[in-house]
């Protein structure tokens, strides 16, 4: 692809550089923005520094935050006792766009992968072990994929945790096995979620 600047070649290599994004499509992405006022440019150029400079992780449960806390952790409106366990910072962004759970997350930050390298010491079992020993949890739900390795890692969890007086439930499969969560319709995670079921070996 010929380019008649540097500058725009430039930005179609970090736009195309994008999951699902490629030479054509940035190309694209990148005329248009040319078309539009000045201003609509930099907003987005400001919020892309914003997102990569002063986005946090919350302290608590490694959700995506604006503050050392985020909102759903600060929340005193929200149940102490329930804590759902995810993988993702977007599974946590799904379940609560169902609006049918009110407890508290831990983001896991992955599964278990012995094929991709990913043991026990890359996730965060410790802070999810710390936050159990604060003594306010009285249920975990397991909200991990329905993969084989989502269901590795619910069972070593649950292993790890089976001495602490709690009870333990994983979503109902409403999620086809295999599906990522992100990807399920709201209603049947909303219902994957209402309809947890107890967790056994």
């Amino acid at each position: 692809m010929n380019f008649p600047s540097k500058v725009l070649e430039k930005a179609v290599e970090e736009i195309s550089g994008l999951p699902g994004i490629g030479k054509k499509s940035a190309m694209r992405l990148a005329l248009y923005l040319l078309k539009q006022p000045k201003s609509q440019g930099e907003a987005l150029g400001n919020s892309l520094k914003a997102l990569v400079n002063d986005i946090q992780y919350c302290k608590t449960c490694h959700n995506f935050s604006d503050h050392d806390e985020c909102e759903i952790c600060a929340n005193p409106n929200r149940n102490d006792n329930i804590l759902c366990v995810v993988e993702d910072v977007r599974d946590v962004m799904a379940i609560e766009n169902t609006g049918q759970y009110n407890g508290k997350y831990l983001v896991l930050g992955g599964k278990l992968s012995p094929m991709e390298g990913i043991g026990p010491n890359q996730l965060r079992i410790e802070s999810l072990e710390n936050k159990i020993k604060e003594g306010h949890v009285k249920e975990v739900i397991f909200a991990l994929s329905a993969t084989m390795e989502g269901d590795t890692t619910v069972y070593y969890l649950y292993k790890k945790l089976k001495s602490y007086p709690l009870s333990f439930s994983v979503i109902a499969r409403g999620i086809s096995v295999g599906d990522e969560l992100e990807y399920a319709d709201e209603v049947s995670l909303g219902r994957s979620i209402k309809n947890r079921q107890p967790y056994e070996e």
